[in-house]
């Protein structure tokens, strides 16, 4: 999942990559003695060396104590890989038979569960750079590929291609309107367009695009019917005079308004 590397320096690289992706993050002391999830990730890395020397009761009981103190569940078998942040962090549940790559994101509320009491392989699997917004759900032995993101509250039950966003219930990938380059500034969570909880500015509702796509279908249909009546009429044939009721009133706007615009638009009596 990751490369070796030292106890201290996966250390180090758990509390520094706070500092890239929470602006109010202001020193390490402050991170260390208030971030939930860095402490909990900490624990974890502890909790996993017991389980993977056969101390499997006292990893468990050290797992339960770090999910008493920091409000996070993580099985002991969990393997994560490096620069893992759990943001908030209360209430995450990660089971047993998960696996994080390097550089994946958090927030709380999520869960990586699994769909089956069946042994084996039954919890998601994470590629790197991978970000799951707060509330969402990723069940079953599925995988996020590399540079997927998740929007808040969604629940996923099928594996995610790398770089797709998805939202909503069930989950469902979301076109976005970035350029390549935007994209490839996301992969450290410093780019453009980054979005705390797994979904960015530029996505687009995908049931509103596709009422808008129907509604032009059927404007499309109405125009070539139209035409068709046209022709039968010159050629001698009847048609029916009856008028189409008008859909000016169903027109869904593929542009809407810029959201900065209508927020400076509010009234501004709140005192």
């Amino acid at each position: 999942m990751s490369e070796k590397v030292t106890l201290w320096q996966s250390i180090k690289e758990d509390i520094y990559c706070v500092f890239d992706r929470d602006p109010a993050a202001r020193n390490v002391f402050e991170i260390i003695t208030t971030y939930p999830g860095v402490q909990a990730v900490q624990w974890h890395r502890l909790s996993h060396w017991l389980w993977l020397h056969n101390l499997k009761w006292p990893a468990r009981f050290l797992s339960t104590i770090s999910r008493w103190i920091t409000g996070i569940e993580i099985h002991p078998a969990v393997k994560i890989g490096r620069r893992f942040f759990i943001d908030h962090g209360m209430g995450v549940v990660i089971g047993e038979t998960a696996e994080i790559g390097n550089d994946c994101t958090l927030y709380h509320g999520v869960t990586l569960g699994g769909t089956s009491w069946k042994e084996g392989k039954r919890h998601p699997t994470l590629g790197n750079n991978v970000v799951v917004g707060a509330g969402a759900k990723v069940l079953g032995p599925i995988c996020l590929h590399d540079g997927a993101r998740i929007g808040s509250n969604a629940v996923v039950v099928k594996s995610v291609a790398a770089g797709d966003t998805v939202v909503g219930i069930p989950g469902r990938v979301v076109s976005t309107t970035l350029t390549e380059d935007e994209k490839q500034r996301q992969k450290l969570a410093q780019s453009v367009g980054f979005d705390a909880y797994g979904t960015s500015g530029e996505t687009l509702d995908p049931v509103a695009t596709a009422i808008h796509g129907l509604i032009e279908h059927i404007h499309a249909l109405d125009k070539r019917v139209e035409s068709m009546a046209e022709t039968i009429h010159q050629l001698g044939g009847e048609v029916s005079n009856e008028i189409m009721p008008e859909l000016n009133n169903c027109e869904l706007d593929p542009n809407p308004s810029d959201p900065d615009q209508l927020d400076k638009d509010q009234p501004s009596n709140i005192s």
